[in-house]
């Protein structure tokens, strides 16, 4: 009677930790399939939201990575910015992402050296900034956003305008 009681116990301790691994392992992402990407006016103080799709959560995907692969595609939504027939503040001409990370609630996106060659001043490069940092940051879990040129940490851009060498947060505009 022992033996097949301790049996039983041993075999529902299994199961309970089977499910609980695989619903741990299997958690749905809070981002959904759409991201809301924001552009600034050429005022420079005005966010617009447009919405984009999102491929959903795959199967083997855990939320982190999800969470992850969003801040990487949002990113780059916002570096090209909207259709070229809106009116907004651009990224320099040929700035793209070359990859994002996330840690804690930091997200860090890492811009191509095509970002330093600003010719719109203190407002462009504001904006351009502002733009990236909302839209990060209207991800769940992300508070902040960490920029690095070329891998590379920066103080401020060519321009000197923004100090991008700590974390930028919404609060910053």
């Amino acid at each position: 009677m022992r033996t097949s009681r301790a049996v039983s116990i041993v075999v529902l301790l299994v199961i309970v930790a089977g499910v609980s691994w695989y619903f741990a392992s299997h958690r749905r992402s809070p981002v959904g399939d759409r991201v809301t990407v924001y552009y600034t006016k050429l005022d420079g103080a005005s966010e617009v939201p447009w919405t984009v799709s999102m491929r959903p959560q795959e199967a083997n995907e855990s939320a982190a990575e999800h969470l992850q692969n969003a801040v990487l595609y949002a990113a780059t939504q916002a570096v090209a910015g909207p259709p070229s027939d809106v009116q907004a503040l651009r990224f320099p001409v040929g700035t793209h992402v070359l990859g994002a990370s996330v840690n804690d609630s930091t997200a860090t996106v890492d811009l191509s050296g095509e970002v330093k060659n600003q010719s719109a001043g203190v407002l462009g490069e504001s904006g351009q900034f502002k733009s990236l940092v909302w839209t990060l940051t209207a991800l769940p879990g992300i508070s902040q956003v960490a920029v690095r040129v070329q891998g590379q940490t920066l103080s401020t851009l060519p321009g000197g305008h923004l100090e991008i060498d700590e974390p930028l947060r919404r609060s910053d505009w």
